[in-house]
């Protein structure tokens, strides 16, 4: 299962570089990864996304906890949760199939940040599943390269969990 993990830490030389080597030394590949500053200064924010059993998440978790830099530890997966990534995607755009790009842009509320003769790079903020989603159907038109930040994530003050909301709202339809 994929776990999202939010770190605290102190925003010193080498603190990333020793959070990488525990999950490098227990054979666990890092998904994605973002690291920027925190709300306080002098702090950071690390975001990643991992797979794994939730006995060894548990592990992974307290060993964290026990490096010097990290100040605090939040598994994301299964609380409410804001989740964002930022997507650059380079495509191929020839006068004649522009307009339909451009309509697929508006759709999913990306926007064009560069335009060339035979060329568009578009910029998308959302959920994975949004980003995953423009790529699929940018893709009969010849994607050219693609960029991607790794996952944000904070938890919701509010508590309110939209997957779930997303869930109960459909199973609550009336039948026509």
């Amino acid at each position: 299962m994929k776990h999202t993990l939010s770190v605290l830490l102190e925003d010193e030389s080498g603190a990333l570089s020793r959070i990488a080597g525990l999950f490098a030394r227990r054979g666990f590949n890092i998904e994605s990864l973002a690291v920027g500053p925190a709300e306080q200064h002098g702090r950071s924010r690390l975001t990643m996304v991992v797979d794994g059993d939730e006995q060894t998440l548990e592990q992974l978790t307290k060993q964290l906890n026990k490096l010097v830099n990290v100040i605090g530890v939040t598994d994301l997966t299964r609380i409410p949760a804001v989740e964002r990534e930022l997507m650059l995607i380079k495509v191929s755009a020839p006068p004649e199939q522009r307009a339909a790009i451009l309509d697929l842009v508006q759709v999913f509320r990306a926007k064009v940040v560069d335009v060339a003769d035979t060329a568009l790079v578009i910029e998308i903020v959302g959920d994975p599943g949004k980003l995953v989603a423009l790529e699929k159907v940018l893709s009969s038109y010849g994607i050219l390269e693609i960029a991607r930040t790794g996952r944000i994530a904070l938890e919701r003050e509010s508590g309110v969990n939209t997957a779930y909301l997303k869930v109960t709202s459909l199973d609550k339809r009336v039948p026509a």
